[in-house]
């Protein structure tokens, strides 16, 4: 069997191999280290964060989101009944669509369908289970990742041939900065996010004790299948005001509308730690994800993972956009530039 090597102009001393996909391609590991320690380690196998180390004192690191020491962890990981997408890069649509069908420009069309009878992040493969090319490493000042792919005409029959550029930065005011860049050869919809699961006490604890506020007065309403009905709720009053600092609920798996007015989208926060991580995007919503009912998994350093192990902070369009007039457009035109920038920033008090 034939390894697919990373190009040689690439390799450098912090880069190493993962592991190799069945089909012969190599995955590597990358390292970023900021000027302040803070380190992140990126695979190609779905754009995928593994680690993400906050130096908290001179004697002590933590690792703040969830992940698997092989490659093996993760393609497994794949086949539980659902699949928890650890780290990974989430498209060609992030959330549900519903019966896997929408129309763009007066044809109807079909999606592959792997979540009930709807599509799910992207379909089948997805962005999250293919096999990134590295386009760059910089080990400078704002050290940073760029990886790219090309989704092509009818992969999981979207439309038009789509090429991904995305890039992982750390500053050295100690941000995690995603950006993406895409442009198709057809008018297509995207919608992209990330999908760590973050804990700042720690990726073998659980968040029950973290802390939460979420800059948003609305989310979206959903059937018992977590389809939109395209009617917005307000928060007050009930459990899903985060407005202010609150105990991270043992189960979530909703669509919070970004206050327009602000770019700060959520923050989390550990006493024990004394941690907080803030979420700066340009989208319009935060889809809030703990919980389901993922089974428990062996993770890093032999942990037993499970459904309180992290959260989610998935910035990105609303779900099942394609189908509700009112809600923003995920419509990409042909030869236009998708854009989306998100920062997760962290402060140590």
């Amino acid at each position: 069997m034939e390894i697919k090597k990373i190009p040689h102009f690439i390799m450098d001393f912090a880069s190493e191999l993962f592991g190799i996909m069945p089909n012969g391609a190599a995955v590597y590991s990358c390292v970023l280290i900021n000027r302040n320690g803070m380190q992140l380690k990126v695979i190609n196998y779905g754009a995928t964060i593994t680690s993400l180390k906050i130096p908290l004192d001179k004697d002590k690191i933590v690792d703040v989101v969830l992940g698997f020491d092989n490659l093996e962890g993760y393609l497994k990981s794949f086949d539980l009944e659902s699949a928890p997408y650890l780290g990974a890069t989430i498209g060609r649509f992030a959330g549900r669509i519903n019966n896997g069908t929408f129309e763009l420009n007066g044809k109807i069309f079909g999606l592959n369908i792997n979540n009930n009878i709807h599509s799910l992040h992207g379909g089948n493969l997805g962005f999250s289970k293919v096999v990134w090319d590295i386009k760059s490493i910089n080990h400078g000042d704002n050290p940073s990742i760029t990886l790219v792919y090309s989704s092509q005409n009818n992969d999981e029959n979207y439309p038009g041939d789509l090429s991904v550029e995305l890039t992982y930065t750390l500053s050295e005011e100690n941000e995690l900065i995603i950006e993406y860049h895409a442009t198709s050869t057809e008018d297509t919809i995207v919608n992209l996010t990330h999908h760590s699961y973050f804990n700042l006490d720690g990726h073998y604890s659980d968040v029950s004790n973290l802390e939460m506020s979420i800059n948003s007065k609305e989310i979206l309403e959903t059937t018992n299948e977590n389809i939109p009905t395209g009617k917005f709720l307000d928060v007050a009053n009930s459990s899903f005001d985060f407005l202010s600092f609150k105990k991270c609920p043992a189960k979530i798996d909703t669509t919070f509308i970004l206050n327009k007015d602000k770019k700060l989208a959520a923050s989390l926060f550990s006493e024990k730690n004394k941690v907080k991580m803030s979420v700066y995007t340009d989208q319009p919503a935060v889809h809030i994800y703990v919980g389901g009912n993922c089974e428990a998994i062996k993770g890093k350093e032999n942990m037993l993972y499970h459904s309180l192990s992290g959260i989610c902070f998935e910035t990105q369009n609303f779900p099942d956009a394609p189908n509700h007039k009112h809600f923003p457009s995920s419509v990409l035109k042909k030869n236009a530039i998708y854009g989306q920038k998100t920062i997760y920033k962290f402060e140590i008090f």
